[in-house]
């Protein structure tokens, strides 16, 4: 009789995630330990199953539109801190995309989104950056920085797209069709890749600017105005990369 650990290596070994004949060849071996393992495999098989199902709800709108060629999602993150840029993304996946956890950046931990950032930019067709800093957000308001950061990130595509899916607006001074929806990037892979790739390229430079300005918290706040980033601004000032717009009523 094997030992559980070699068992253990037999499940692990399986490289074509099917495990039917495990589980008929050690169904009847009563150890507890066997018959963990196999449970526990039997849970992995149903959350995966699980996950491709809402993955395959979430192309709804790419395949809604994929006659009409490339589809790019769109989406921003920074535009509630107090200090650094607004980041806009835009992402074109391939329509035989398979990339599984993609969601709502604000819904996956730190660690998985830097997980999903490779995955995203090692398989995407094309991604495009934009970012608008502190200065231009106070000369033009929040939302028209955004605008503009998203017109940066559709311009900095090395593939034009035939239609836009993004996160609930409208970018005005675009040629190129537009759907806007109402929180997209939990709706649209589209978008949440572009989503996820738009927090993790902020996160990493305001972990920067903590480095290079430290006694805000930028590497923990991301420049929101927790109450220790607040009490900071009170005590030592703005830094260059504050926005002087948004921290008036608080220095």
């Amino acid at each position: 009789m094997k030992k559980i650990g070699e068992i253990k290596e037999e499940f692990a070994a399986v490289r074509d995630g099917s495990f039917s004949l495990l589980y008929e060849k050690y169904q009847s071996d009563e150890r507890a330990g066997v018959q963990a393992l196999i449970r526990q495999y039997r849970k992995r098989e149903e959350d995966l199953l699980k996950e491709k199902l809402r993955i395959e709800s979430m192309k709804q709108y790419e395949y809604k539109y994929e006659h009409l060629g490339y589809l790019c999602g769109i989406d921003e993150v920074g535009r509630g801190p107090l200090a650094g840029p607004v980041v806009a993304c835009a992402v074109i996946l391939p329509q035989n995309c398979d990339i599984l956890y993609l969601n709502d950046s604000k819904k996956l931990t730190a660690k998985k989104r830097e997980e999903l950032y490779d995955v995203i930019m090692e398989k995407a067709v094309s991604v495009g950056l934009g970012m608008v800093g502190p200065t231009r957000i106070d000369e033009i308001n929040i939302l028209q920085a955004t605008y503009e950061a998203m017109r940066e990130a559709i311009r900095s595509l090395t593939v034009m797209p035939q239609l836009l899916l993004n996160d609930a607006v409208t970018i005005p001074q675009v040629d190129i069709p537009q759907v806007p929806i109402i929180k997209g990037d939990a709706k649209s892979v589209s978008i949440a890749a572009a989503s996820i790739v738009a927090k993790v390229t902020r996160d990493r430079m305001m972990v920067e600017y903590d480095a290079a300005m430290p006694g805000y918290g930028f590497a923990s706040n991301k420049g929101y105005g927790s109450e220790a980033h607040i009490a900071a601004l009170r005590q030592f000032g703005p830094t260059p990369i504050h926005r002087a717009s948004f921290i008036k009523n608080l220095i």
